[in-house]
This record gives structure tokens, sequence and C-alpha cells, in this order.
């Protein structure tokens, strides 16, 4: 698996009582957005291909892309216009990654542990005031080279060992954020795993990208996504498409088979 933060059931199961319990009240959901009629709002059902190894090869014959914002140009993102696709720009916001061209700009106050990637630590995501103009930048990078959305990475540290005593809180916190400077730059966003918070958070969101969760036998809970009328794009790395296309259709979601390293292959439902 690329990116997930893998969580036992029972764990997730405890996460999503002691989220409901630790934002009631509190939680009134998202203010108003006055550009959301301006921004792509992707449908349940829409095939796309994901790579993240490399520079993107344009074969795939869908209508939507996801390709890393970094490794891939204005002119790449153009080409996939010209053939009447829409590209999604992915960008780890929950990790800090030595290998990207900004990581000299990241304090190394909020760096935390390894997070199982060779070069990326975990970043500290109590520190708003410290990340937002980071991700800013990021953001203002996919909107500058065209994209029509964002895939922000990572956005679970919460439940996992990240150095920190992040809680549910805190990571409601940063992801609406991440998903309001998006909105800011008329992209689209996606929530990336996050189960748990779904509930909490698809209101936020324009649409959801998971890994999984037919392995883990988890796809029910992005049903909010759905019935909002949001595409949920899926993959497995480990299950063949047989053991899970079925209740892909059935459930609405965007699903296919990738090998790990997330290149050009793909096998669809």
């Amino acid at each position: 698996m690329r990116r997930r933060a893998r969580v036992c059931a029972a764990l997730l199961v405890v996460l999503s009582v002691s989220v409901a319990a630790g934002c009631s009240g509190a939680d009134h959901g998202p203010a108003p957005d006055p550009s959301a009629g301006a921004r792509w709002r992707p449908g349940p059902g829409l095939a796309w291909q994901w790579q993240l190894d490399g520079r993107v090869d344009p074969s795939a014959d869908v209508p939507v892309y996801d390709i890393d914002a970094f490794e891939n140009g204005a002119a790449d993102v153009a080409r996939l216009h010209r053939a009447g696709r829409k590209v999604i720009c992915y960008v780890n916001v929950g990790a800090w990654e030595d290998y990207r061209p900004d990581a000299d700009a990241f304090p190394r106050a909020v760096l935390g542990g390894p997070n199982g990637w060779h070069g990326e630590r975990w970043l500290d995501i109590r520190e708003i005031s410290v990340l937002r103009p980071l991700m800013e930048r990021r953001f203002d990078m996919c909107r500058d080279k065209g994209f029509d959305a964002v895939e922000p990475d990572l956005v679970e540290g919460y439940a996992d060992e990240t150095g920190f005593p992040l809680t549910a809180r805190d990571q409601l916190a940063y992801n609406r954020m991440i998903a309001a400077i998006a909105h800011e730059r008329g992209l689209a966003v996606g929530l990336k795993n996050d189960l748990a918070q779904i509930p909490h958070l698809v209101d936020d969101f324009d649409f959801a990208v998971n890994e999984q969760c037919a392995e883990y036998g988890e796809c029910a809970r992005l049903t909010p996504f759905v019935e909002a009328g949001k595409a949920v794009f899926h993959v497995e790395y480990g299950e063949p498409t047989r053991a899970f296309c079925a209740e892909s259709r059935r459930l609405g979601l965007s699903s296919m088979r990738k090998r790990p390293e997330l290149g050009v292959w793909r096998d669809p439902c």
C-alpha cells in the first residue's frame, strides 16, 4: 500500500465513538462556501487513473487522473485537459518529505517520528499557524499548474504513532483547514481514508479517496459520500477484482486494483 495508516477495526470503532463524543456541541460543520458553484464536483461512478510514480502516462482512457503535484508540470495537466480529463493534484499534507523541493521550509519543531516511508516524518498538525502557509504554497502550485482538485494525503495521523499527542479534534481542525485552502483556490478536495471522521467531514470535502476498504471490510463506511452525490475513488492492492467489484458497483464506488508503487498499470472494475 502507498499511504494507508492502517488501524485495526476495533480501534477504528473506538475512534469513531470518541470523535462523536469529543465533537458534540462544538462541531457545527462547514461554513457556507461561496466558491462551491465554480469548482469541479465529481459524482459517483467515474472511472479514474492513479499514477504517483513518475511523470504521467496519459494512455488510460478514463475521465479522471490523479497525479503527483511535484513530478508533473502545467504542460502535463494541459495535455490531459485537451484529452477531456479532469486532473487531481496529489500532495502530502500530513508528513514531511525530505526529497521535496520545499523540504527546508519546514521547521524542525514540527517534524515527528518516521511514518514507514523512506525520507518521511509525521507533521505536528496542531501547529496550524506554521503549516497553513506551507500548504497554501503547495496548493497555489496545484492551482497555477491548472489542476482541478487536490488529493491531500496522510490526514489521519491522530490514529497513528506520530510522536505527537494528536487527538481526533486536532485532526478535524487540520482537515477542515486543508479543505478550506483548497476551496479558496477554486479546487475540489478529497478526503483520503480517515473513515472514522467521514460523518463529520463529508460536507467539507468534495470526494473521497480510499485504499483497501474491501480488504478490511470497510467500504460501506464510505456511503455518506455516495449518498451526497460525491465520488469515492477506491483502490485495492492485494485483492483480485473478482473479490470486490460486485460490492463496489453496488455501493457506487469508482474501484480498481493497482500495484503498490502506483505506476501506470491498472485493473478496473
